[in-house]
């Protein structure tokens, strides 16, 4: 039998929760979009952006009865564009929503459509606030079965906002196996379990390098960090993705892996954390 200070207590955690939820904005799903896929990252530099190219265009692979977009969050670094070698400004349909510029069969929508290469976007949290509203709300998709969504980094208002107005179906960690990045990448994957969105796995990204010339591997940012956070965290690992060269060269000229050497065996790994998580 519970004591009057047990009761007391619990109904006072019941009320906080009820007040913490009505602060909350209610979720919204992003109209004629069937599930949205999140690639996020604790820190920069990781290659979350390209994970989040090369997944979109392999969930078509896979698939091809599947529609998928791209969304680029990442209001400060936009890195789309570039990596699906696309230019130009969208246009706007009859509704005032912005058309997306499509290349390789995938719609793609970025802030780096709205402004010049070369200018920064200085804004203040408000400014991103809309427009990141905007890229949630105002993007005539068409119909789509998969929106891959590629966070900026950390942890931050950016982050929380999208998370709290969207629902989203999961998301993918994108790590190195550096001590640095794993740090960051642990946080990133208890924001999204406190957010309760399902954490699909963490992929190790630049897990080995193979010299070639002598094809000696070199773990040169450190060997199974990623793995072992997997297991201390309790989530999928997802797969190792070396550093190679012909996938930074194929970003570079905006040809992803997936399209330019798709019978590679860095997309192996790509395809199969695919087939895991979705087929």
């Amino acid at each position: 039998m519970q004591s009057n200070g047990s009761m007391n207590k619990k109904g006072l955690q019941d009320r906080q929760k009820q007040q913490m939820a009505r602060g909350l904005p209610k979720q919204k799903p992003i109209r004629d979009v069937k599930q949205v896929i999140v690639v996020a990252s604790g820190k920069g530099g990781v290659g979350k952006s390209t994970t989040a190219v090369n997944l979109a265009l392999g969930l078509m692979a896979i698939d091809k009865s599947k529609s998928v977009g791209l969304l680029d969050a990442d209001i400060y670094g936009p890195s789309v564009p570039k990596l699906m070698n696309l230019k130009g400004n969208p246009e706007l349909n009859d509704d005032n929503r912005m058309i997306p510029l499509i290349n390789y069969g995938v719609p793609c929508m970025s802030m780096g459509f709205l402004v010049q290469d070369a200018s920064p976007v200085v804004w203040r949290g408000l400014m991103v606030m809309s427009a990141i509203e905007r890229l949630l709300r105002q993007v005539e998709w068409g119909s789509l079965d998969y929106l891959v969504v590629d966070m900026p980094p950390g942890t931050g208002d950016v982050q929380l906002s999208i998370t709290q107005n969207i629902p989203i179906a999961g998301a993918v960690i994108v790590s190195t196996p550096q001590d640095v990045a794993l740090l960051d990448a642990r946080r990133g994957a208890e924001m999204f379990r406190k957010l309760n969105v399902p954490v699909l796995g963490l992929v190790q990204n630049m897990s080995v390098f193979q010299c070639p010339n002598c094809h000696h591997h070199t773990h040169i940012f450190g060997s199974n960090g990623a793995k072992q956070l997997a297991e201390t965290i309790s989530v999928k690992f997802l797969g190792d993705v070396p550093l190679h060269l012909n996938i930074r060269e194929m970003s570079d000229k905006g040809q992803p892996i997936v399209i330019s050497s798709p019978d590679s065996p860095e997309v192996s790994t790509l395809f199969y954390f695919l087939y895991d998580c979705f087929s």
